[in-house]
């Protein structure tokens, strides 16, 4: 499904939100960052910021193991690169194989590249957002805020949009991860 055209364009208006409220604000979006699998969320999105402002650097984040996109646009490879079998990861929601067909052209022309976080650094990231933004967020949700703690990216003085998604997180593994805290 992330590489239909209609669900692509749906997800774009994940990005056409960011621009518009960030331009309600005064404010450019320097850099964003998306939870990849498949790429359909953050090509749409990709597409609408890049749109609305061209020097918007547009990322992708994914977990270690399953960093298809991140390797592919690394050697800007045509056809992309797939994932190795048997991987494993606690991003359930981010494990497609290979980016997808229609994904990935856009998002060959449109990303400034892709990021890799692993899963400690995704449980940080959970731990953050539900101590201090009091959300839950499942693993693959959070892949794009671990980047930024975890200092992926430079951030300072940017305009950075982060894009947290997906509350579907396993009770018992999220009590386990936010136990793990102390």
């Amino acid at each position: 499904a992330y590489d239909d055209p209609q669900i692509i364009a749906g997800q774009g208006t994940v990005g056409l939100e960011i621009a518009e409220q960030t331009a309600a604000l005064g404010l450019q979006v320097d850099q964003a960052l998306f939870c990849c699998s498949g790429g359909g969320l953050v090509a749409g999105s990709a597409l609408a910021l890049c749109a609305a402002h061209a020097a918007t650097r547009v990322y992708s984040v994914e977990p270690a193991g399953f960093d298809d996109h991140a390797r592919s646009l690394a050697a800007r490879a045509a056809p992309p690169v797939a994932n190795a079998p048997g991987g494993r990861s606690i991003c359930d929601a981010l494990q497609a194989p290979t980016p997808g067909a229609v994904t990935y052209p856009i998002n060959r022309a449109l990303l400034a590249g892709g990021l890799v976080v692993t899963d400690d650094e995704v449980r940080a990231a959970m731990r953050y957002a539900f101590t201090w933004l009091k959300l839950v967020l499942e693993p693959g949700g959070a892949v794009a805020l671990a980047a930024v703690l975890a200092g992926k990216l430079p951030t300072a003085d940017r305009v950075t949009a982060v894009v947290l998604s997906g509350g579907n997180a396993d009770p018992d593994q999220f009590a386990q991860i936010l136990a793990a805290a102390g």
